[in-house]
């Protein structure tokens, strides 16, 4: 290939070359622009391939100060290419290069993402993946968002965060029914993809570098368990018995009316049953549960998956923190308000819509007077249930009745709902 005639006329830009998977994504200008070079800039990986066809070299480290400095000292005389990986405006180094020598400097010559190399070796759209890197960095909170809204992610791993460490944090998450895709040194003559669980991943070996594509199965390839009103306690996880028991739940939902298109809030959701049962009566709506302790969180978040419910999401906060940032309710239950109650029943019914209902449960004598009186100074009638439930258990050759504490059902609503 004949190179272009060097004239040191400089100052030069600065070209930065996305190298695509692999050489074999350059194109004849790209190049032409490699072998035209005084210095060209680039990880071992892309050197390799040039490192006999340029006057000089330098290996990208982790310093990219470093790098900064060594261009600007040589690129009034010398012309300098930077090789970068995929794209390089695309988790790519080319964003700092451009920050740090500004932008009139610096020309960005695109090529093929990883994220878009992984998709077209699935044959997969991917306008609507999410995509998170992990590179020296692990941003847990926004990775497990992603994983709980989307059912696509395209992650990027480095060395520390790997995807075995990815598959642990599946795990300690609970994502159910979530396959990893491993995609390693994609471009390369020994280039593999491989598929894993998030309980199977740790005992692999993976190559690098490599990238990770997170699949969730479909509601509509998934199957769930039967969901209906009244499930037992048994269907749920829950934690020491803190969940709506199965009879009390059935009153408290026929008390709360739920319908369609409407918005909910479990408050002290505990296990999340509330809403889950809830969900069947509430299509197109939206249900937020909310509960303060991390382990009924993740308890809420596994009962929500197992179920396939969908637009619920879930909220850790002590009451009433958390609410504001709430869309206004038309239905809300509170199964544990804590020494809050009054002030969160407050809350609630100034946010409550003009024909909006609310049921509380309570045990708590003193509660039972709280909640109907501050109902009734925010001006809703309330009506008041006692339900008292005892189940048959095995006597001998026979059955006795099992009492279970009785629970006081409050209802409040606007006399026009």
């Amino acid at each position: 290939m004949e190179s272009t005639p060097r004239k040191a006329v400089g100052p030069y830009p600065v070209d930065v070359i996305g190298m695509g998977m692999s050489p074999d994504d350059l194109t004849p200008a790209h190049l032409r622009l490699i072998e035209a070079a005084d210095l060209l800039v680039g990880g071992r990986r892309h050197l390799s391939s040039f490192k006999d066809r340029v006057p000089d070299t330098h290996e990208v480290t982790a310093d990219l100060k470093g790098l900064v400095d060594i261009i600007n000292k040589r690129h009034s005389r010398e012309r300098i290419v930077v090789l970068a990986s995929g794209d390089p405006l695309y988790y790519g180094v080319g964003a700092y290069l451009v920050r740090s020598l500004g932008r009139d400097l610096v020309r960005i010559h695109p090529n093929i993402t990883s994220v878009a190399a992984a998709f077209a070796r699935l044959g997969e759209p991917w306008q609507d993946v999410q995509v998170v890197s992990l590179h020296g960095r692990r941003p847990e909170d926004q990775l497990e968002k992603a994983l709980r809204t989307t059912d696509r992610l395209a992650v990027f791993t480095d060395p520390t965060s790997s995807p075995q460490w990815l598959g642990g944090f599946l795990r300690r998450c609970r994502i159910p029914d979530i396959q990893i895709g491993v995609f390693e040194r994609m471009g390369s003559a020994d280039e593999r993809i491989s598929w894993h669980t998030p309980e199977s991943i740790d005992a692999e070996d993976f190559n690098t570098p490599n990238m990770v594509i997170l699949k969730k199965m479909t509601h509509e390839d998934r199957t769930f368990p039967p969901l209906h009103l009244g499930m037992p306690e048994s269907a749920f996880d829950h934690q020491g018995g803190l969940i709506t028991k199965t009879e009390i739940r059935a009153v408290s939902l026929s008390r709360l009316r739920p319908m369609p298109q409407q918005v909910l809030w479990d408050l002290g959701a505990g296990s999340g049953a509330v809403s889950i049962e809830a969900s069947l009566l509430m299509p197109g709506g939206q249900i937020w549960a909310v509960e303060k302790n991390p382990d009924r969180i993740a308890q809420i978040l596994a009962n929500r998956d197992r179920f396939g419910v969908p637009h619920m999401e879930v909220v850790q906060a002590v009451l009433p923190q958390g609410l504001s940032r709430l869309p206004d309710p038309d239905r809300v239950f509170i199964g544990g308000g804590g020494r809050n109650l009054t002030e969160t029943i407050a809350i609630v019914c100034q946010r409550l819509t003009r024909s909006g209902v609310v049921v509380v449960n309570t045990v708590l004598m003193d509660s039972l007077h709280d909640t109907v009186r501050c109902l009734r100074d925010h001006g809703l009638t309330t009506d008041v249930v006692q339900v008292q439930v005892s189940r048959s258990q095995p006597l001998g050759d026979s059955d006795r009745m099992q009492a279970i504490n009785p629970v006081w059902v409050i209802q409040g609503f606007r006399d026009d709902s």
